[in-house]
């Protein structure tokens, strides 16, 4: 099938040839041609002078994804072979580390291919799909891990329903099912993972170095909350650096189960520990009331949630986030704020930060700062897709 033109407008033409990865729906002044999701394009001066090779896949962030800027390149087997190849190959120390065995293989257009990611569990692959437009090609894709990868079985995520949210299905793809949950291990953390059950898996692969950081560096001898604790990884990881105790928060209900058999996994007694299922606001308020006080809190919220008390983004609140936490940390208490908000960035986030405290009149030293890890790899020509952003800093007063 021929190719698809999609002009571009005049002002965008420069940022194009720089090699921006994303096909937005302001560069382009004929979007009404696209009618096929998966149907490769070409980027187009209003010449007809060709910039760039695509294809068309809707994501809440575009039409699609540039992949090359050689015309005469095909989009074929050969073309993802050397992408996911060149891939593993940039993960060789993590394939031979004896310590971790979970990780981003493939990450989207920081490895040529926008609406891609693949993430390596212990010998399962699990490939995330983002749009229809990818979606069309995973026959390919499976054809390519068939010849390269030595897997022991494949799961995928479709996340591309209307809503642009996960599509709930059988995941398995080929190979052994496995039986879940499978024990992955993380700088020598084990963490209980499941592929096959639901939109989420039970840990965030981004995170590895912020946990490990809190266990070596932070949580010995400390009391420590952990917010939006989803399955308690973080408290995990602080109650293996030798936390006295640790407290996770969350308003899910299942998160209790799981943050239970995330500490078993790592053979640390629950009970020893608080697991709590609860609005994190309403769990500020109590801690006030009861004048707890924390010597850590590690805060990683979604970039959006809503309950039926309130709504929370982090664009918006995060710094009267700040404001709470600030209000039940001890002097000299560590705080772990993040955000995976790829809506604005580092600066803009410790903006947030220096409000909140500001408004308390609370001094604050920052110890570290976190972006991805290194398998998460980023496009240089766009930075949007640095998502992530983690400040480690030090309550003063």
């Amino acid at each position: 099938m021929k190719p698809i033109d999609l002009r571009v407008k005049t002002r965008f033409i420069k940022k194009y040839h720089q090699h921006f990865p994303l096909i937005s729906k302001d560069s382009i002044s004929n979007p009404e041609v696209l009618k096929q999701e998966g149907a490769i394009v070409h980027l187009t001066e209003p010449s007809g002078k060709f910039i760039a090779k695509g294809y068309h896949g809707k994501q809440n962030k575009g039409l699609g994804w540039v992949l090359t800027h050689q015309q005469g390149e095909k989009i074929d087997f050969i073309f993802f072979k050397k992408k996911i190849t060149t891939a593993m190959e940039r993960r060789n120390s993590l394939f031979q580390d004896i310590n971790t065995n979970a990780f981003r293989l493939f990450n989207g257009e920081g490895d040529g291919i926008g609406g891609l990611t693949i993430d390596y569990f212990d010998g399962f692959y699990l490939i995330n799909w983002y749009s229809e437009g990818i979606y069309s090609f995973k026959d390919t894709v499976i054809r390519v891990l068939d010849e390269v990868a030595d897997y022991k079985a494949i799961y995928e995520k479709k996340r591309f329903d209307t809503k642009g949210k996960y599509m709930d299905d059988d995941d398995f793809v080929k190979g052994e099912r496995g039986e879940f949950p499978i024990i992955v291990k993380e700088n020598g953390i084990n963490y209980a993972v499941y592929l096959n059950d639901g939109a989420m898996v039970g840990i965030f692969l981004d995170q590895r170095n912020v946990r490990k950081a809190i266990r070596d560096k932070y949580a010995k001898g400390k009391h420590v909350l952990n917010t939006f604790s989803y399955t308690g990884a973080f408290s995990v990881a602080a109650a293996l650096g030798g936390a006295t105790k640790t407290t996770s928060v969350d308003l899910a209900k299942r998160s209790k189960s799981k943050t239970i058999e995330q500490f078993s996994v790592n053979g640390i007694d629950f009970e020893a520990q608080d697991i709590i299922v609860m609005d994190v606001f309403d769990y500020f308020r109590y801690a006030l009331r009861k004048n707890l006080k924390f010597d850590m809190v590690i805060l990683d919220p979604p970039s959006f949630a809503r309950s039926k008390k309130r709504t929370f983004s982090t664009a918006k609140d995060y710094p009267s986030l700040i404001k709470d936490t600030i209000a039940i940390t001890e002097k000299s208490g560590i705080i772990v704020a993040s955000t995976n908000n790829a809506s604005f960035g580092m600066k803009k986030f410790k903006g947030f930060i220096e409000k909140g405290f500001q408004e308390t009149k609370t001094k604050y030293q920052i110890l570290e700062e976190y972006s991805l890890p290194t398998d998460f790899r980023v496009d240089q020509s766009y930075p949007q897709g640095d998502y992530l952003k983690v400040i480690i800093l030090k309550k003063l007063n």
